[in-house]
């Protein structure tokens, strides 16, 4: 018994210990990095929206769920894309520079700040709306709900509008915000953001990118967040209900995971559930952490979109 108290207050000891220290690096960690695009006012709140190119098209990036910094996150490849289009990088509120909300996280609240702040950045439609993850469901509704404003869709693998996502279990955002607060992920993440998610140089991020990256991902998990995990389910629903507008063309790019097993049938009912019009294109070798990250597959991406928008003769 003796040992099992000692090994416990231990534990309790270095977390404690742990907790102060992460405490006193979050103090001022965000103070530094200054923001590269513009912060509007939609709602009485601030959304950050960054541009590159200044093409006649205009590509609108959505980010995966809780990535921590979208504007750094997508840079490398908002650089390749800006050669040709307008390429603009919204990060909701909870993301990057914007601020949170206590809004509920529903798909038409998503929507509408996204196209109050595109307008008040001075960006006007029709968009290419290109989504990542979990934006796809987003996007989806973006495109049925205003058809007239969405020149076309082009998906990054992204979450099935066929399928009901899973609701995920309030315990672990409760573990979730316990790690982040103990400082486990200030650990974690040096390890797992550039092996997983590729930021790393060989993939075109600098290191200051990398550092501010880092940085937001030790706050990443907040009260947005978790909002907007909390609804995800239901908003996969609301999709689901919905007919896609045939005018809008499509074009799903999916991670090489697509092409065998249970994720054939997600990807085969998605592209059902879009639409006979929609393409699929399937970059070989990708996965879902890599599909814009890795420079190979960056490009694979690149000439696909290219190809989709502008077909040879």
């Amino acid at each position: 018994m003796m040992i099992v108290l000692i090994i416990v207050g231990a534990i309790v000891f270095l977390n404690v210990i742990s907790f102060v220290i992460n405490k006193v690096l979050s103090r001022n960690e965000l103070s530094s990095v200054k923001p590269t695009g513009k912060l509007v006012e939609v709602n009485g709140k601030h959304m950050h929206i960054t541009s590159m190119g200044t093409g006649e098209q205009t590509i609108v990036l959505l980010p995966g769920l809780g990535i921590p910094l979208p504007s750094v996150d997508y840079r490398p490849f908002m650089q390749e894309l800006a050669e040709k289009y307008t390429v603009v990088c919204v990060e909701y509120f909870g993301y990057g520079f914007s601020d949170g909300t206590s809004t509920p996280r529903t798909n038409a609240n998503y929507v509408e700040e996204t196209r109050q702040a595109l307008t008040l950045a001075g960006f006007k439609p029709p968009y290419i709306l290109m989504p990542y993850s979990a934006s796809g469901i987003y996007a989806e509704y973006h495109a049925t709900k205003y058809p007239q404003e969405v020149e076309a869709l082009i998906m990054l693998d992204t979450t099935s509008s066929a399928e009901k996502s899973p609701n995920v279990p309030r315990f672990v955002f409760i573990l979730s915000k316990i790690s982040q607060a103990i400082g486990m992920m200030r650990f974690l993440n040096p390890i797992l953001i550039p092996k997983f998610m590729g930021l790393n140089a060989k993939n075109g991020y600098g290191p200051t990118e990398i550092s501010d990256f880092m940085k937001f991902s030790n706050h990443s998990l907040n009260d947005t967040i978790i909002n907007q995990n909390i609804h995800f389910s239901d908003n996969t629903i609301e999709i689901m209900a919905m007919d896609f507008p045939a005018e809008v063309p499509v074009l799903a790019i999916k991670a090489d995971t697509y092409k065998k097993g249970t994720w054939k049938k997600y990807m085969t009912d998605h592209m059902k559930k879009l639409g006979t019009h929609a393409q699929c294109k399937v970059i070989p070798g990708s996965t879902h952490g890599s599909i814009y990250h890795d420079l190979g597959h960056r490009t694979a991406v690149r000439e696909a979109i290219e190809e989709f928008l502008h077909p040879k003769k």
